[in-house]
Parts: structure tokens; sequence; C-alpha cells
């Protein structure tokens, strides 16, 4: 079914890989008249479309503006957070926040980055929580929800301010050098191809949809 003109989109987590690319792409969208970035800090940009919204994802968020769709591209590590309590304050609770407050403004259509092996009942605490994370978005009654499982995103951390990641430099290499030997779902994707395929996906589709990297590469 797709989405009426005159969309309005919430956008958390457009400082990273993602969701730089998720709001680049909003903006350029002639059916989107308006766009909310909800992030930590402001962003070094403007735009007639863009109205951005300074949060402590950490405490109780603020009521939202009205918006008929959003778009949730937070997430860290382990080692940048510092912990499993503080990683998981950032991709489970803050995500799980920001759909709940995205919900209460009126959006019935969700996208959402998670990653690949999410999985609630996985030994590894990192695919655990992504896997409960899931689980509560999806039982917050959004008509449509995408969610997004990449494999290792490749993009410009540096030019972001954040912090190189080397496990995921090693993969890329690997992908690189290794690439026939590589099923589709686990070589490493281009930020802006995931970001494409929710832009895609989102005003469109119904009900829920679980996107692999191997379906989402350009």
């Amino acid at each position: 079914m797709a989405a009426a003109e005159g969309r309005t989109v919430l956008v958390a987590g457009a400082s990273g890989l993602v969701g730089r690319e998720i709001l680049q792409g909003l903006l350029a969208d002639n059916s989107v008249v308006a766009v909310h970035s909800v992030g930590r800090r402001e962003l070094p940009l403007t735009h007639a479309k863009l109205t951005q919204h300074r949060v402590d994802f950490l405490k109780a968020l603020p009521a939202l503006p009205r918006a008929s769709e959003a778009f949730i591209a937070l997430g860290t590590t382990i080692k940048v957070a510092g912990s499993e309590a503080a990683f998981r304050a950032v991709d489970h609770d803050a995500v799980v926040a920001v759909a709940q407050a995205a919900r209460a403004a009126g959006a019935t259509r969700l996208g959402v980055v998670s990653a690949m092996g999410a999985d609630k009942h996985s030994r590894i605490f990192y695919n655990r929580v992504k896997g409960e994370t899931e689980e509560a978005l999806s039982a917050m009654g959004f008509a449509t929800l995408v969610i997004a499982r990449p494999s290792f995103l490749a993009g410009d951390r540096e030019a972001l301010g954040q912090p190189l990641r080397g496990g995921e430099k090693l993969a890329m290499r690997l992908s690189r050098i290794l690439a026939p030997l590589i099923p589709d779902n686990y070589k490493s994707i281009a930020a802006a191809d995931v970001a494409h395929a929710l832009l895609t996906h989102v005003p469109r589709d119904t009900g829920k949809q679980v996107l692999l990297s191997g379906s989402m590469r350009a």
C-alpha cells in the first residue's frame, strides 16, 4: 500500500552511518514535507524541512511532534558504551523509548536498524539484546514494522567522528578477499544500501518485514 503524500517523519540516530543516509534520503524526497530529527546533539545541517530536537535518550523523552512514520538508527557497541548495562540502555531502552514516543505521536510505520543474528534466545549478549528489542517493537502495534538486519556496515565512521571498529575493518577486508565464497547475507554492506532499503519498504509495505543484507544490497 503506497503512503500518502505530505509525509511527516521522525528520525532518531541521524548522526550515525545509516541514520545520516536515511535523513538525506528523506530530505530529498518530495513526498516528505517535514522531518524531525531526534538526537543527543545538534547536527551541522540546516534544511527547510528539518527540525532538530535535542534529547537525552537515557531520560524520559518529551512528547514528539505528530508524525506518520519513524526511523530509528540508534546503536553502539559494548566497547564504546563501556559495559553491557550501558550498551543495553542504548540499543534496547532508548530504541524502545523512541518507538513508544513515535507511536504516541501518531506514527503507524516504523523502520529500525537491528543487526544480523538478532535473537532473544541467543547466548550472545549483543544478539540477545537486539532480539529482545525487536520483540518489544513488534508488540507496539505498528501497522508497518520494517527491521533491517545488516551484516558488517561499510561507511566512513571517521567523517562522523565515530571510533573505528577493528572487528568491522577486519570483516570487510576478509569480505572483499573472500567475496565469492561468502553468502550474500554475511558480506559487508554499505550503510547507504541499508538506508535505501528502509526508505523503500517503510512507506510501501504493511505488516512486519525483516530485511537481511542479501536483499538490501544494491
